[in-house]
């Protein structure tokens, strides 16, 4: 996870020299300086761009690439398809957005400006055609009268019927931006954990400073930083750090983090979601920036980073100034003109204009300079400062007070911006305007958890309000722009946070640097004619906002979705601010009486890929196999998944010819002779303690406290709405011991449920849980000869007569050869029938062993398929009647609920609609004519009556054929049921074409007196 020392010290800055265009030592980087930026010359890159080679180094993006190539145009906007070039130089860009790579790894909506370069790299602009120069779509911009802020809502609402057969069709076409590559993704992805003491998020100065203070402490630190470097703007801007160079300075601060082993470095990590414990969800691009991932590596990987304390320092974003043409390719926030000149040695252009209304705006006159670039002229509302007289001296360029008021150019570009000043216009030639509009604090994580940003006047700008749970921000995140400011509060957060994790180290001292100062005039928006950007990507204007305004659409949350003001890829980074600006002096009210939008992760863009890891195609969800399944697969049996489970469904022999002959032979042995089955993937789980008893005497509807050591017992669990959430049987082991069986797909649900119960509702009792699902593999051997089976596997001494082990009894046995196992005298199948179970490990063996002993009493596996033959011959409810909708009356366990306890869901149950005596009840339901097939979810109509929602009286739930009755039958949800037996109704199945009579009846249909599992 560390940089990669060897490349980042090649990657020095040298002395900046000749102006742009000069020579680079590359064929095409026209704009390209000759010396200077941290980019390798040694490692040329080649690359394409809509099919165009070109070349640029190691160390550059996509974006600086193109841009040392003399490309502006990269995109066109969503709305109006206008041409856009390059408007930052960071994850907040909202205009250069392209598809990278070709073929399955095609990816759409890349920013240019965070792709890191490499050599083969394929992109493509997106959303033109046929070409980006010359884009049909763009066609929209004439139509841009009528295609204002809620142009959707008022135009799509008539005629109704147009709206599926050609309103929907035409947006689903239009919406989107990139292409998809419809192939399956060949990469990997991962999901991970960390841990740690203090996370600091941005590697800026305040976030170097607060993990090496962290670090030095001897806290446990993780250094996140979404770039593919440390450094953040010092890598951009030029600045004294201790007596060096600010990149040497952050370089020198990289050394000493490695150098610690208690501290992570992870670049390439975005940081994206706070989330409740201290738990920051994180994107780390292990290879986007490769053509394909090393053989068993991911291409990203998703983190849950659990920390104690954290320390944000994710910096500002430079805010745009909106005037007319403000979107023009070549009109760039002066920021970004800094990073492609300082960083990338890349020149936006031959002759620069500045458009700002502060002081930082300034520093792109200062890097112009170093780099050799003509300036052509500074636009500042405010004049010309003091502190900046010696650089216009030494550039001769003049300076206006006043503002842009529009932009000349096309596709290729702009040629000349239009002033207003001292009460005229001028003319300005240039091919690049930097503009700055002060700076907003990123405040995005600090906000996540419903905490709501407050406004600072001195640098009219939001900054973090009520942050999370142990959570500090620090340096220009927090509004402090300075320097040398930033370097001491980042220290000093990073020496707390230690401090609050108990680290006792010294964190040394705050590096120095000098405090510049920091001054605005608030400008957001120059009104003149002519289209005006707020949010560049979804082309909404300053003219929608007054629309809104005037509409009635002045909450900030009606704002957003009226007009789509920040609700693009880049979440209104660069727009919500001058958004809300507009709207205050709209309404005549302040920025922050206006307010701001709910902040929700996450920061930045995060694949679906990424969530889901490894969880796709055959890992869609992990497979886990039962004890007995390798023998079951050398037996040719089917498999079913049954929650997570591959079960064997039926065992075919080679003279069957369908399904239904091998669950039939399956059933009639165990009814006949004996059979088994791996009921292993029931939940199990031991609960553990002097109050177990009563404690599942609060979950259970029936009283588990009074049964003896030594027996088992039936059990209902209902939700706290009354409403049943499983079943199963408990077996008391001792007299502080319980063991819980729960049906297969409920077994994780029900484990998170006790545990709630246990830790949340009543703490005090004194009981603990475990999960033992895998420790012990079971098999059900059920069947008139089970009992000379078991004889044939347990230690002759154990008395397994009725009287000596009778129903529902259990106890722990001796196998022969000396292997321990808990025997329980339980019957799913109305058969007489003991569940054995053994340790996991010996699961294969007994399966074999169980083959070996039974084979003189013709024993037969049997799998899931015979097993619900069985359970609704003697009508044992399941899955689909334990649906979420039914109560334990509903099922006929009405008399089980106890009326001298208190027990979860008890007075839920007790509601008038789950009381009513004509709710859906279990039933057993046969045709009339015994050749009919009946089939679960066949609705219930009465005889005689027109099929439909008011005549629907329920459904089949389950339905088999029984080979015992000969014929089809079935349990079913009736309205009344119990109290219609014997009444004809009639199976209605549309959607198969069946509709016959069938008769309600009894729901156990096989040895109703129960003789047979008793015997």
């Amino acid at each position: 996870m560390m940089a990669d020392t060897a490349q980042t010290d090649r990657l020095e800055r040298v002395a900046p020299a000749e102006r742009a265009g000069a020579p680079a030592g590359s064929t095409g980087q026209t704009h390209r300086l000759a010396r200077g930026g941290l980019i390798d010359r040694t490692q040329p890159c080649r690359f394409s761009f809509d099919g165009k080679q070109m070349t640029g180094f190691v160390g550059d993006t996509l974006a600086s690439a193109l841009i040392a190539n003399g490309v502006r145009l990269v995109g066109r906007s969503f709305k109006y398809h206008r041409p856009r070039g390059m408007l930052t130089a960071g994850s907040e860009e909202p205009n250069a957005l392209v598809e990278l790579r070709c073929g399955a790894r095609r990816e759409a909506n890349t920013r240019a400006t965070t792709a890191e370069l490499y050599d083969g790299l394929e992109a493509a602009s997106q959303n033109r055609w046929p070409s980006l120069r010359f884009d049909i779509g763009a066609v929209n911009s004439l139509l841009s009268p009528i295609f204002v802020a809620g142009f959707y809502y008022k135009t799509f609402m008539w005629p109704a019927k147009f709206w599926e057969l050609l309103y929907e069709p035409a947006i689903r076409r239009a919406a989107g931006l990139g292409r998809a590559s419809g192939e399956t993704d060949p990469d990997h992805y991962e999901k991970a954990w960390a841990h740690c003491d203090v996370l600091v998020v941005g590697s800026g100065p305040a976030g170097l400073s607060a993990a090496l203070a962290a670090g030095r402490a001897g806290a446990r630190v993780i250094l996140a930083e979404e770039d593919c470097r440390v450094g953040g703007r010092l890598l951009s801007d030029s600045y004294e750090i201790d007596g060096m160079p600010a990149v040497e300075w952050a370089e020198h601060a990289r050394r000493e983090l490695e150098s610690l082993p208690n501290v992570r470095i992870m670049i390439r990590t975005a940081v994206f979601g706070v989330y409740d414990g201290g738990t920051y969800g994180a994107l780390e691009r292990v290879n986007d920036h490769v053509p394909t991932p090393p053989a068993h590596q991911p291409r990203q990987r998703l983190w849950r980073i659990v920390a104690r304390r954290a320390v944000v320092a994710t910096g500002a974003l430079e805010r745009p100034i909106v005037f007319p043409g403000n979107d023009r390719p070549g009109v760039m926030m002066a920021s970004a003109v800094r990073t492609y000149l300082d960083r990338f040695a890349a020149a936006p252009g031959r002759r620069i204009a500045l458009f700002t209304n502060n002081d930082d705006g300034w520093r792109t006159v200062e890097a112009a300079q170093r780099a050799g670039i003509e300036i052509a002229a500074v636009i500042d509302p405010r004049g010309l400062p003091q502190r900046f007289r010696h650089l216009n001296k030494a550039g001769h360029f003049p300076v206006f007070s006043g503002e842009v008021t529009g932009v000349r150019g096309g596709a290729g570009g702009i040629s000349r911006i239009t002033v207003a000043a001292g009460g005229g216009e001028r003319q300005i030639e240039a091919d690049c305007l930097a503009m700055s509009g002060g700076w907003n604090p990123n405040v995005s994580l600090s906000s996540y958890q419903r905490g709501r940003p407050a406004w600072r006047e001195d640098i009219a700008a939001f900054v973090p309000g009520q942050c999370p749970p142990a959570m500090a921000v620090a340096g220009s995140a927090n509004g402090d722009f300075a320097l040398g400011v930033c370097l001491r509060a980042g220290h000093e957060a990073g020496e707390d946070a230690a401090r609050q994790c108990g680290a006792k180290g010294r964190a040394g001292e705050a590096a120095r640097a000098a405090d510049e100062g920091f001054a605005l005039k608030p400008l957001w928006q120059v009104k003149a004619k002519g289209k005006a950007f707020v949010d560049f990507q979804h082309d909404v204007t300053a003219s929608d906002i007054a629309l809104a305004q005037r509409e009635g659409f002045e909450s900030v949350e009606h704002l957003k979705r009226y007009t789509t003001l920040g609700m693009a890829t880049d979440q209104g980074k660069l727009s919500n601010v001058n958004g809300l600006a507009i709207m205050a002096e709209a309404t005549g009210r302040t920025i922050p009486e206006t307010g701001t939008t709910i902040y929700r992760p996450p920061y930045a863009p995060v694949p679906i890929a990424a969530f889901a890891g490894h969880h796709r195609d055959q890992n869609f969800r992990p497979v886990r196999l039962t004890p007995s399944h390798h023998w079951a697969a050398e037996r040719g049996a089917v498999f079913v998944d049954t929650g997570l489970w591959k079960r064997a469904q039926w065992y075919p022999l080679a003279s069957e010819t369908d399904w239904l002959q091998s669950v039939n032979r399956e059933v009639l042995a165990v009814r006949n002779s004996v059979g088994f089955c791996d009921v292993s993937t029931l939940g199990k789980i031991d609960i553990i303690g002097p109050d177990a008893g009563p404690f599942l005497d609060r979950v259970y509807v029936n009283t588990f406290s009074t049964l003896p050591v030594g027996k088992a017992r039936y059990g209902i669990m209902l939700r706290e709405d009354g409403i049943v959430m499983d079943d199963g049987t408990t077996s008391r082991l001792a007299d502080d011991h319980y063991f819980v069986t729960t049906t297969t797909a409920k077994a994780g649900p029900v484990m998170q449920h006790l545990e709630f119960c246990r830790q949340v509702l009543w703490p005090e009792l004194d009981v603990q849980l475990a999960t033992a699902t895998d420790q012990w593999a079971q098999f059900s051997i059920a069947g008139p000869k089970t009992r000379d089976l078991l004889r044939a596997l347990v230690d002759p001494a154990e008395d397994l007569s009725n009287e000596g082990f009778p129903f529902m009894a259990v106890r722990e046995v001796t196998l022969r050869g000396g292997i321990r196992a808990r025997l329980f005298r339980i019957s799913f199948s109305g058969e007489l029938a003991f569940e054995l179970a053994v340790p996991a490990r010996y699961g294969d063996s007994l399966v074999r062993n169980l083959v070996i002993a039974g084979a003189p009493f013709g024993v037969t596996p049997y799998g899931t398929e015979a097993l619900s033959v069985m359970r609704i011959e003697k009508g044992h409810v399941a899955g689909a009647e334990l649906n979420g909708t039914t109560t334990a009356a509903d099922l006929g366990f009405g008399k089980m609920m106890s009326k001298k306890k208190d027990y979860i869901g008890r007075v839920m149950a007790g509601r008038e609609a789950l009381t009513a005596p004509d709710r859906q009840v279990v039933v057993g339901l046969k045709p009339l004519e015994r050749t009919k097939r009946l089939r679960s979810g066949a609705h219930i109509v009465p005889k005689g009556a027109v099929p439909g929602p008011e005549t629907d009286e329920g459904y089949v739930t389950s339905a088999c054929f029984s080979p015992v009755l000969g014929q089809w039958i079935g349990l079913g949800l009736v309205a009344r049921g119990r109290d219609r037996q014997g009444e004809v109704v009639r199976a209605y199945d549309p959607l198969r074409g069946d509709d016959f009579e069938m008769e309600i009846c009894s729901s156990v249909f096989y040895d109703p007196e129960g003789g047979r599992q008793r015997g």
